[in-house]
């Protein structure tokens, strides 16, 4: 017997079960592997090079179907995943891509109940990660600059959960300015210079918390490194990028696929402090010429013994 529950509404999950409803996004495929997003209306046709697809053919229908265009060609009819919607949905920012949410979601230790600060909030791709994850009970706190993308964020993620999720709340400015919150579990910064937020996020967030960045290029990511060295009470950064390589597989043809999802970004965690103690130095010297002349970025102070540790010793490289 065909499951027709539904999660409830407080839920806020963003899934559901049960017959296609009216205004419910879903993914049509050919059989290409091409994918279309589609919103259900009654009463409309989506239309194909290989004729239309009307809306009512699947409305109060199940999920997971196959369906002909009136040119007799097969799609795949499904409700898509959090990570089908968040590279299909409406932008006005550039979206973090699944590959890169998932890490954030796991190396930023996202949990439920979670109290978390993001900037800026794009298109809600990645917000809409980070609500799932931290539940109805937890909080996150988006920070856009621009009102235009804070409205497109706005849209996609309540088109999403189905409505204002409770958890979630949008600040239009800049997090500098605006962010006042204390006890903050932790921050996630996806903006051209995060550097400029090191230390309002210190002063935010727990002892113990993450904060994690998102950036594009090696000068933004040496400079928010070496800030965070600078600043001293964070843990010593961690950076790296992800590379997605399908694979084709057909019988005794295994073999890798033509395309990957190579560089989008690199990502950073460091954890805080507590506050008022230094983290340990980096004990491995850096490479000949690292902090050369040429070098113009933050620097470390030569001694940490300006900064109690835990310990109320100081250390300074050997």
């Amino acid at each position: 017997m065909a499951d027709l529950r539904d999660f409830p509404d407080q839920a806020f999950s963003g899934v559901h079960h049960g017959p296609l409803q009216e205004g419910e996004w879903i993914t049509l495929q050919d059989s290409k592997g091409r994918r279309h997003s589609v919103k259900l209306e009654r009463g409309k046709v989506f239309h194909t090079t290989k004729g239309g697809i009307a809306h009512d053919d699947l409305i109060d229908g199940p999920d997971a179907v196959t369906i002909r265009s009136k040119g007799n060609v097969e799609y795949l009819a499904l409700r898509p995943l959090m990570a089908d919607y968040s590279v299909s949905m409406p932008r006005g920012a550039a979206v973090i891509y699944p590959k890169d949410t998932a890490q954030i979601v796991t190396m930023a230790d996202i949990f439920p109940g979670a109290k978390v600060v993001e900037a800026g909030a794009g298109s809600g791709a990645l917000t809409t990660a980070l609500l799932r994850a931290v539940g109805i009970h937890g909080q996150v706190i988006s920070f856009e600059r621009r009102d235009d993308f804070a409205k497109v964020a706005h849209k996609n993620v309540t088109d999403f959960f189905g409505g204002e999720h409770p958890a979630w709340r949008l600040e239009v400015g800049d997090l500098v300015e605006k962010l006042d919150e204390q006890d903050v579990d932790r921050v996630v910064l996806d903006m051209l210079a995060p550097w400029e937020c090191v230390d309002v996020v210190a002063e935010a967030l727990s002892p113990g918390g993450v904060f994690c960045a998102y950036v594009a290029t090696t000068t933004q990511l040496s400079r928010f490194v070496e800030t965070l060295r600078a600043h001293g009470e964070f843990t010593e950064p961690r950076a790296w990028e992800s590379l997605v390589r399908d694979w084709h597989v057909e019988g005794l043809a295994v073999r890798p696929g033509h395309r990957m999802q190579g560089h989008t970004a690199f990502l950073v965690t460091a954890r805080r402090m507590a506050h008022g103690v230094q983290a340990p130095r980096k004990k491995r010297r850096p490479a000949p010429g690292a902090y050369g002349d040429d070098y113009l970025g933050p620097r470390r102070a030569e001694t940490s013994g300006d900064m109690p540790t835990a310990t109320e010793s100081s250390a300074t490289d050997t």
